[in-house]
């Protein structure tokens, strides 16, 4: 079978497209989360429960049309429904994504947080957590909700790496690297926003192709590779010296991770 045809768009520039324009404040941005209101569900009603049924069919069918075709049916639509979905498996692929993030917020709750503060050291269980502690936290929660699907998630990786799929992918990836860093308490406004949320995306996909091969049991290695992995950003939450150099390395990191599997 012939590999697809992986774009010659520099990763770079594909990565940055997804990062907000500098045009736009951060603090501007951070105006549209809320703790008081739920974010609107991405999803009309009819794709929505479709989709939702689709998913238990992933273990067994995988992130194809098959599993889509199922869902629908289970759902109480006909399998001329699958016709919602222009993209595919891959529209199953990013619901998976949409809401896994999405819900990390009802998932993972640090006290102080519901008001509305930046809960920087905040505690659970007594401990006082810094906003990197946070982070690594909300990144592990957020891979644990992959594990139903770990083993077609190679499968997953295919799919995003594919020509057309390459920028919604790399989208998704900003607003979870932009999830992640609010839900932990970030407030910072100046250019290291832009950095901070380049490093985080680079380094979950790295956990995220480390927990495809991970065979350790409860994914214990990947919670330590993702130690080391926030470890070598020489701390997480604080910026980094040679932004250029590391953001144009790190860039190419998240799209070859998104490919590999291609």
């Amino acid at each position: 079978m012939t590999k697809p045809r992986i774009p010659t768009s520099s990763p770079l520039k594909l990565l940055q497209s997804t990062i907000p324009s500098r045009n736009i404040h951060p603090s501007t941005l951070r105006a549209y989360h809320s703790y008081e209101h739920s974010p609107p569900t991405p999803f009309p009603p009819t794709q929505n429960a479709i989709l939702s049924a689709s998913l238990a069919h992933v273990p067994t069918h995988g992130f194809t049309t098959t599993a889509l075709r199922l869902g629908a049916q289970d759902a109480g639509y006909p399998a001329v429904s699958t016709n919602l979905f222009p993209r595919g498996a891959f529209d199953l692929v990013n619901y998976h994504l949409v809401t896994q993030r999405l819900g990390l917020r009802d998932r993972v709750q640090f006290p102080g947080s519901e008001e509305g503060g930046s809960g920087v050291g905040d505690g659970i269980g007594g401990r006082r957590l810094g906003v990197g502690a946070k982070v690594k936290i909300l990144i592990l929660e957020r891979l644990w909700g992959n594990k139903a699907v770990m083993h077609r998630w190679q499968e997953a990786l295919a799919l995003m790496a594919l020509p057309p799929h390459v920028r919604p992918s790399l989208t998704e990836l900003s607003l979870l690297s932009d999830e992640l860093w609010f839900l932990a308490g970030d407030t910072s406004v100046d250019t290291s926003w832009y950095t901070k949320r380049a490093s985080l995306a680079a380094v979950y996909v790295s956990a995220e192709l480390f927990m495809t091969q991970d065979s350790s049991r409860g994914f214990v290695e990947t919670e330590r590779f993702l130690e080391r992995s926030l470890g070598d950003l020489r701390g997480v939450g604080t910026g980094l010296g040679s932004v250029g150099e590391w953001v144009s390395f790190t860039g190419r990191g998240v799209v070859n991770g998104l490919r590999s599997s291609g």
